[in-house]
């Protein structure tokens, strides 16, 4: 499963790359009106951190669909290929995934909450669709079933579409949908950090150290070769 960033704070996205396995950055408006800032600047900026090779999702916010593809193709021109355009499932969103398509320009279907809307945004092109976990759950459903069926679809009618599950508030929903099968997860900085951690790892590490220090003292391996 692929891990990518649901951010577009600069200092933690330099800090996340330069420490964790990240495949790629998803934004929406919401957080980039949350930066505060020109967003041509802020999205260059983001590029230029991590590379041509990191794949970046943008979301347009047009609500017809010749208006959301003419913002999909002038957003990819602007930041690159290698920019994933995010298009919601409404009717105007499936014709601009369509269009977009035709155009061999990347899409994530986003806001899903069903798997026929994941299905149906496959069927128009999408290169991945994005289902919203912890959203679906607050609606008095099961978000990782969602996913869960989004894969098997997929599976079952031979659809190159990846399912890129979005929407965490907890570790569990994210080791569940990788659990199902979900090519990628989004996660936010705040949740990030705490996939991996665990205080009986940490626990470990202070034992070996404490077990060194008692014969070697402060010295560390590499001075001793």
């Amino acid at each position: 499963m692929k891990y990518f960033l649901d951010t577009a704070n600069i200092e933690y996205i330099k800090y996340a790359i330069d420490y964790f396995p990240i495949e790629g950055i998803t934004t929406n408006p919401t957080i980039i009106a949350k930066e505060n800032r020109e967003f041509v600047d802020l999205i260059k900026e983001i590029r230029e951190v991590i590379g041509e090779a990191l794949l970046l999702h943008i979301q347009v916010v047009s609500n017809k669909a010749e208006d959301m593809a003419e913002e999909g193709m002038k957003i990819v021109e602007k930041f690159g290929k290698n920019t994933c355009i995010k298009i919601p499932v409404t009717k105007e969103g499936l014709k601009a995934i369509k269009i977009l398509n035709s155009k061999e320009i990347k899409v994530t279907a986003t806001a899903i909450f069903t798997a026929q809307q994941a299905l149906m945004a496959a069927k128009a092109g999408a290169t991945y669709v994005a289902p919203y976990v912890n959203r679906i759950d607050n609606l008095s459903s099961d978000g990782c079933s969602v996913v869960g069926n989004i894969v098997k679809q997929f599976k079952e009618y031979n659809l190159k579409t990846n399912v890129i599950a979005a929407s965490f508030k907890n570790v569990q929903q994210v080791h569940s949908v990788a659990n199902l099968g979900a090519h990628a997860a989004t996660v936010n900085s705040e949740l990030f950090e705490k996939i991996f951690a665990h205080p009986f790892t940490d626990a470990s590490v202070e034992q070996f150290e404490e077990d060194w220090k008692k014969v070697y003292g402060d010295k560390v391996i590499k001075d001793m070769i």
